[in-house]
């Protein structure tokens, strides 16, 4: 029998303090019995006894100030907790009378357990309206619970209920028993088994990605994979935080950060994807924060309070573009960095700067974000110039940064590879799982350490389709992964460029 039937026989049992536990299930059985077999489970059934017996579970909660003690049905719910996760509003129209409604989430948190609050209509801007954020202390009032999706029960605040911001000052035992939003929090180490609503704070290992999915309403998302470590680097977690907005994403978020999640559950690992016990998932109520190292003396980590914000000048010397039109944003580079020699994929808005960026000019500036290894220049906030004659001593020449096919690997970072064309491009049209079509072209290259597939997707289709046998090139920003018989391929990005060589 399930949390709720239990709960239901305990407010039978003390309405009627005559009736014993052993009575109502004789109740029980007998109501069955006449309804017929297959119409009616237990729960439906003491439904049935207790109108018999005069018995209502309507406004049987006046006092409820736990969440551990909420069921599925419970009526005008009272209590105060702590918010840990809260939800973009919801906006849909109602099928049977076209009226618009909307809603928002919150989860929630007591000192026993969890639960989520539904706020509907005039209680959805509570939020903003009050300046609350995940840690903050509320009370609500007049609430009613309803079951959820995975058949939990969900606190709904509809009109007739009340909720307000509260304070640790106020002298509430109820607020006093409630722990702090850093309670909830654990280290990668600490993960030890499954468990919803925490905070989990660690290392980014590598650098973060976005990519694309289509849920199973087959609507298309975005999700942000974050490969976390502990701080030795000795034991790591896979972590996704689906539906993500990337207006969320802090602006410099690299690998090396040190990163709070806000809002998360820990699963069973997918062995599908990973060999890893564990695994950490986050949605669009997640908060993702950064905090800066300030130093590392000894082994001991010292570690910013607060979140870590850009504004570092960087200097990078453009290698290539992967733009074969004239375009008012967004334009894609491949750059090195003047400070690390690393490879930088840039995405630059040309309309900031007056001069035209192309192969072999140096600039200096502020991005406005920083995204693993992509340096952004897209709105006013950041600051670009060229400096080529500053800087021209700076970086390696070009054929220090080429690389072999034999030394390729599958890697995060772009490699510039001089070869020939070995077959003749094929192009074809294939549909994704979620219903687009797509070009895909590809052909064969080679050095003279060995050959390898060069593959290129949608858009970067037509710089392949375009080669011919016998064409020596300079491949500027392909990046290497695992293709088809389990053999490395290098794929282009949209900062990639094809140049033929005489």
């Amino acid at each position: 029998m399930s949390l709720d039937f239990k709960k239901m026989i305990e407010i039978v049992l003390q309405k009627k303090p005559d009736t014993s536990a052993e009575d109502v299930r004789e109740l029980i059985d007998e109501k069955k019995r006449k309804i017929g077999a297959g119409y009616l489970t237990d729960q439906g059934a003491l439904f049935l006894v207790a109108a018999d017996l005069g018995v209502s579970f309507e406004n049987n909660q006046s006092n409820l100030t736990s969440i551990k003690d909420l069921y599925i049905g419970a009526n005008d719910v009272n209590l105060s907790a702590r918010i840990i996760n809260i939800y973009p509003i919801r906006k849909y129209t109602k099928r049977e009378s076209n009226e618009e409604v909307q809603n928002r989430t919150l989860t929630i948190y007591d000192k026993d357990s969890s639960i989520k609050l539904r706020l509907w209509d005039q209680h959805v801007s509570f939020p903003e309206d009050n300046e609350v954020k995940p840690g903050d202390l509320i009370k609500i009032s007049h609430g009613y619970a309803k079951s959820g999706l995975d058949n939990k029960p969900v606190i709904n605040l509809g009109a007739k209920g009340l909720i307000e911001k509260s304070s640790d000052s106020n002298n509430d035992n109820n607020n006093l028993e409630i722990p702090s939003l850093d309670s909830l929090s654990k280290t990668i180490d600490e993960i030890k088994e499954p468990i919803d609503n925490i905070i989990v704070t660690g290392i980014l290992s590598s650098n973060p990605r976005v990519s694309r999915y289509v849920n199973f309403r087959n609507e298309p998302g975005k999700s942000l994979h974050i490969p976390l470590s502990n701080e030795e680097g000795t034991k790591s977690i896979r972590s996704i935080i689906w539906n993500i907005n990337e207006d969320k994403i802090p602006g410099i978020f690299t690998q090396g950060s040190k990163v709070k999640l806000i809002g998360v559950k820990v699963k069973q690992g997918n062995p599908q994807y990973s060999n890893e016990e564990f695994e950490i998932h986050g949605d669009e109520g997640t908060i993702i924060q950064l905090q800066q190292i300030k130093s590392v003396d000894g082994g001991n980590i010292t570690d910013e309070d607060e979140e870590f914000d850009g504004g570092k000048v960087v200097v990078l010397k453009i290698l290539s573009t992967g733009t074969e039109f004239e375009s008012t944003v967004n334009e894609n580079f491949l750059a090195i960095d003047k400070e690390n020699k690393n490879f930088i994929s840039l995405v630059v808005d040309p309309r900031l700067i007056e001069e035209k960026i192309y192969p072999g000019i140096i600039i200096e500036g502020i991005p406005n974000r920083v995204f693993g290894n992509v340096i952004y220049f897209t709105d006013e906030s950041s600051y670009l110039r060229i400096v080529t004659e500053t800087y021209e001593s700076s970086f390696p020449q070009d054929s220090e940064i080429e690389t072999k096919i034999k030394n390729i690997k599958v890697s995060e970072k772009p490699y510039i590879v001089e070869a020939i064309i070995l077959q003749a491009p094929n192009t074809s049209n294939i549909t994704t799982k979620s219903g687009e079509d797509i070009t895909v072209s590809e052909t064969l290259i080679g050095d003279d350490t060995g050959e390898i597939r060069l593959t290129g997707w949608r858009e970067q289709s037509s710089k392949i389709s375009k080669l011919n046998v016998g064409d020596r090139v300079k491949i500027l920003g392909a990046v290497a992964g695992m293709g088809r018989e389990n053999r490395i391929e290098v794929t282009l990005k949209p900062f990639t460029e094809i140049r033929e060589m005489e």
